[in-house]
């Protein structure tokens, strides 16, 4: 059996609903997503691809937003389950749209706090988690709200098996230093670059969001790191 869940050990900051939804959002929020969201009342599996039936491996995208990344990785790899976790409301909405027009079967949801799936996760059980434009907090004040800790990369370490990888993208240049201090002196990652595009440009595959366009416009450079488990 997988390990029972644990004690909570932080908390989400932030709007968790902006406009209302409508009609067809609203009925798939109370007949698609609990079909698809993971039970973390029960202990997770001993085997995690168990969630989804029959599936190579399991990765997890932490806060994707309206889903356009996550819905790519998922019909573009039918053979990968995908746990995508999302606390705000409308973005869950919109991912919940996309999966019933595109009838993916190979993801699961948590509409919640990322904190709580952590904890909840048995060890080694992931081939990759990403995290893809992160909320920044740019005031100083509220660093310590940023998902990327010293407990977090812990935290993604024990359940990211060995040779898996954490990938992280963000267009703010303050946070891509902060998560690579961070992630440069944890003793279980290691970063893969060896040349100047391997972080300026977008790994292979990767799918451009609405916001990464924006920030694009608007003359901000993206940022892509890869980190893997040792």
């Amino acid at each position: 059996m997988g390990e029972p869940p644990r004690k909570r050990t932080g908390a989400f900051f932030g709007r968790r609903k902006g406009h209302a939804l409508r009609p067809r959002q609203a009925t798939l929020f109370e007949t698609l997503l609990p079909k698809l969201a993971i039970d973390l009342s029960k202990p997770s599996p001993a085997d995690l691809r168990s969630l989804f039936g029959d599936v190579d491996d399991v990765r997890v995208e932490s806060g994707f937003g309206g889903g356009e990344h996550l819905i790519a990785e998922a019909e573009r790899d039918p053979r990968i389950g995908f746990i995508g976790i999302e606390p705000f409301v409308n973005g869950m909405a919109k991912a919940l749209a996309s999966i019933e027009e595109r009838g993916l079967a190979n993801i699961r949801l948590h509409h919640g706090d990322a904190t709580e799936v952590l904890a909840w996760l048995p060890p080694a059980s992931l081939s990759r988690f990403d995290l893809i434009y992160p909320d920044p907090w740019p005031k100083r004040r509220h660093w310590k709200r940023r998902f990327v800790q010293d407990a977090s990369v812990a935290a993604i370490a024990r359940i990211v098996r060995l040779n898996g990888e954490f990938r992280f993208a963000s267009d703010i240049p303050d946070y891509v230093a902060w998560t690579l201090a961070r992630l440069m002196r944890s003793p279980d990652f290691v970063w893969t670059a060896e040349q100047a595009d391997d972080w300026r440009m977008p790994w292979p595959g990767f799918t451009r969001t609405r916001y990464e366009a924006k920030a694009l416009r608007q003359g901000r450079v993206p940022c892509y790191l890869i980190f893997r488990r040792v």
